[in-house]
């Protein structure tokens, strides 16, 4: 039978470690907030931001929340977010997704200062995690990295396979493994021979959005599987995309839905905001440099950069 990842468990690890942060930088003077906007009232956001509320106050975060009704005009929405973005004791700013129809998600993330973009979605810092050269990373693909680093694999050299190719997900997902040097795979609706691909993956992330699509037979033995999804099934009870019961025992490490990879999103965007103030108030470098491998950045800056 493979191992459980304990996504409950690795994600108090992480905000412990974040408590423990914010507690020094207090002592310095230094106050840390976050703001979450919400517009209409979708039932999914609304337990999100409940939830992103409750970590603040586990951490040591001052949560300023903003519930704005769901006929709010994208200026008035706009607005608010320069209002933050000025706000001196507002170090991240996060407006919750989806938004009503009338409104454009892409301008107002566009709005939101790349320094105070906890999500990590505005084109800037899409573009340096891109180059492996960021403060912020996605919070779901930040936190799958925890999940599989918490089993001591090694993903240099692996085959890794990401099924989903979404923006949020899909993508970053892959460039984070492929910064760990990961032999990475992007599978999508289109993609041929899918279960064969996927059952050559040593890791296996699965961010597709279709309930219990992923069965043991897309499973290489001993594989660390991650669920992303978050479906229902025929009887309306929560799961993933993975068939957790039929891939269990042929996974190495597996995680569960619920208490997989959900905890670690959360667990992640406070991660983000204390960088956010960390590098605010000078006390990082203003981006994370990733390993690079100098050889192939030499050879980069000799034939493009004709240096």
């Amino acid at each position: 039978m493979s191992n459980i990842i304990d996504g409950k468990a690795v994600s108090a690890q992480v905000k412990q470690r974040i408590k423990e942060e914010t507690a020094k930088l207090k002592e310095q003077g230094i106050d840390i907030g976050l703001a979450v906007v919400i517009v209409g009232d979708d039932p999914a956001s609304k337990v999100y931001v409940r939830n992103k509320k409750k970590a603040c106050e586990e951490v040591g975060f001052n949560s300023y929340e903003y519930a704005l009704p769901a006929e709010t005009t994208e200026q008035e929405l706009l607005d608010l977010v320069n209002k933050l973005n000025a706000d001196d004791k507002v170090n991240g700013i996060l407006v919750q997704l989806p938004l009503p129809k009338h409104l454009d998600d892409k301008v107002i993330i566009n709005n939101i200062l790349p320094e105070k973009d906890v999500d990590a979605f505005h084109p800037v810092n899409v573009g340096k995690i891109m180059i492996g050269d960021y403060n912020f990373l996605p919070c779901t693909p930040a936190g799958v990295m925890e999940l599989i680093a918490s089993t001591g694999t090694e993903i240099q050299g692996k085959e890794c396979v990401v099924i989903g190719r979404s923006n949020i997900v899909g993508k970053p997902m892959a460039m984070l493994l492929l910064h760990k040097s990961g032999t990475v795979t992007i599978c999508h609706s289109k993609t041929k021979n899918l279960k064969e691909v996927a059952s050559r993956a040593d890791i296996l992330v699965a961010a597709v959005g279709k309930p219990k699509i992923i069965t043991a037979d897309y499973i290489k033995e001993g594989a660390v599987v991650i669920d992303v999804g978050m479906d229902r099934d025929e009887n309306g009870k929560l799961c993933g995309d993975v068939d957790f019961e039929n891939c269990k025992d042929k996974a190495g490490f597996i995680t569960p839905v619920p208490g997989g990879v959900g905890p670690m999103t959360i667990a992640m965007l406070m991660q983000n905001t204390l960088t956010a103030a960390k590098v605010k108030n000078g006390l990082m470098d203003n981006t994370v440099e990733q390993e690079v491998d100098t050889k192939e950045r030499t050879v980069f800056n000799k034939l493009f950069l004709h240096t």
